[in-house]
């Protein structure tokens, strides 16, 4: 079980980084939506790191 939840956060993790890629791609990127994602990464590196 622990398995699967590290592999759901791993994708979630490597969703994460393509989003901020992406976002920080664009002609004007929004700022605010890449610190949230950034957040929202961290919060994931986080619990992987805990498990």
């Amino acid at each position: 079980m622990q398995n699967a939840h590290l592999s759901a956060l791993a994708a979630k993790h490597a969703t994460l980084d393509r989003r901020i890629s992406a976002e920080s791609q664009r002609p004007l990127p929004d700022q605010m939506i890449i610190a949230d994602l950034k957040r929202q990464k961290l919060r994931v590196k986080e619990e992987i790191a805990h498990l």
